[in-house]
């Protein structure tokens, strides 16, 4: 472990848990049982733009319902664990399929079932507003909260780190703008 941003420029994946983190951490139950949340477009348009530049992206969470997987699947998240009781089971299998170094995973994540992922990855992120277990193991706190642009603001970071972020005026999908 050394300085953090020469860290996050080795970053082989991402790895979020969704409630609390893409989303402020409030569900809304609906009549055929599943939950409605509000995510951030910011980090919406980031993950979608991360899996275009080659960034890996998966998805652990405890959340159930569908639209948790409607919502990943459309941004081109493949690997989406939900109703995950056991995360650290998850992530090592995600880092035993892809053959990825554990010290090059970033995981983030803002509760108590977040902590023993964080803690076994080189990179353990969290949102301004994770309960204090976590702020305990993170290497870095966004300044935003969970909902508000966390998810934008580190992979952002590690995308500017590899060189695959918006450069001059081409534009993010590489297209020059007059």
């Amino acid at each position: 472990m050394g300085n953090f941003k020469e860290d996050i420029a080795r970053t082989e994946a991402m790895v979020f848990d969704v409630d609390g983190v893409f989303t402020d951490g409030g569900i809304t139950p609906t009549a055929d049982g599943d939950f409605l949340r509000e995510y951030n477009t910011k980090d919406g348009f980031v993950i979608r733009y991360a899996i275009k530049q080659g960034l890996p992206i998966f998805i652990i969470t405890g959340g159930k319902g569908n639209n948790i997987e409607r919502r990943f699947t459309d941004l081109g998240v493949t690997r989406i664990y939900k109703n995950a009781d056991d995360k650290i089971t998850n992530l090592k299998q995600i880092i035993a399929d892809y053959g990825y170094n554990r010290e090059n995973i970033i995981f983030m994540g803002d509760d108590a079932p977040d902590v023993e992922c964080m803690k076994y990855v080189g990179i353990p992120v969290c949102p301004a507003d994770a309960v204090s277990d976590v702020l305990d193991v993170a290497r870095y706190v966004s300044e935003f909260n969970g909902g508000r642009g966390c998810v934008r603001d580190i992979v952002e970071q590690v995308l500017r780190s590899q060189g695959k972020w918006v450069k001059y005026s081409d534009g993010v999908d590489g297209i020059r703008s007059e």
